[in-house]
């Protein structure tokens, strides 16, 4: 049974791709943080739901703490498909942006995907077969007012993923960002309200966390192997 780590997990996206993982036969690694509390709710259902999953809990900007981490979870095995889907918001207008709101986001989202991928990638190369999945934004692609910090982080998230695709190209690993538009969740309920949202995107509704599920379990699949290198938007036709 293969086995599949999404930082993040205990996140409104995060946990509905934990589920569909599941359901398609992964063992799933539920990563959180701050609340672990939250994962170990997502591996439940998991379980009840006839599905095999753990959690586990590791700061992903904490280079050491993600490696000792990680490696106790190499203990039974390769990982060999991986969602980083870990991120924050600390949304202000750049020119009044705190320094810690910057680096604290950078941190998360770019630093958190290397401190993950780096103890992985060797076992997986191993195997000759792997996903990396990298969880970004529309903000990435097109900005957003009062999210330099966010959209800095998701953009550099598609020149890393597109570098590592070529470099792992031939060992049978495939490597893309999925970018989420306006998702249903905690994250976007407080931010967008419906007038806004029919006026952002052209379908008129938010996306459903099932749906972003529905895109990185395909690029999971055996039938994504000829995919990697791209960045995928899922927005209702934002851009």
């Amino acid at each position: 049974m293969k086995r599949a780590l999404v930082t993040g997990g205990s996140g409104d996206i995060g946990q509905a791709i934990c589920r569909r993982l599941a359901r398609d036969g992964y063992h799933v690694i539920v990563h959180a943080n701050s609340r672990p509390e939250r994962a170990a709710a997502v591996v439940e259902v998991i379980l009840a739901e006839g599905g095999r999953a753990e959690a586990t809990v590791f700061d992903v900007t904490d280079t050491e703490a993600a490696r000792t981490g990680l490696e106790g979870l190499l203990t039974a095995g390769p990982i060999q498909t991986v969602v980083c889907n870990a991120g924050i918001h600390r949304d202000a207008p750049l020119a009044g942006m705190a320094p810690a709101a910057w680096h604290e986001v950078i941190d998360v989202s770019l630093n958190g995907f290397y401190n993950t991928l780096h103890p992985l990638l060797l076992p997986m190369i191993g195997t000759r077969w792997g996903r990396v999945i990298a969880m970004s934004s529309v903000a990435g692609i097109m900005g957003n007012r009062g999210q330099a910090n966010y959209a800095a982080a998701k953009a550099g998230l598609a020149g890393a993923v597109k570098s590592l695709a070529i470099e792992l190209a031939s060992r049978g690993i495939t490597a893309n960002v999925v970018a989420p538009g306006v998702i249903e969740g905690s994250m976007t309920e407080d931010v967008f309200d419906r007038e806004r949202i029919q006026a952002l995107v052209p379908m008129k509704r938010a996306g459903r966390p099932e749906e972003v599920a529905s895109l990185v379990a395909f690029l999971a699949s055996e039938e994504a192997a000829y995919i990697s290198g791209q960045v995928i938007s899922i927005n209702g036709a934002m851009a």
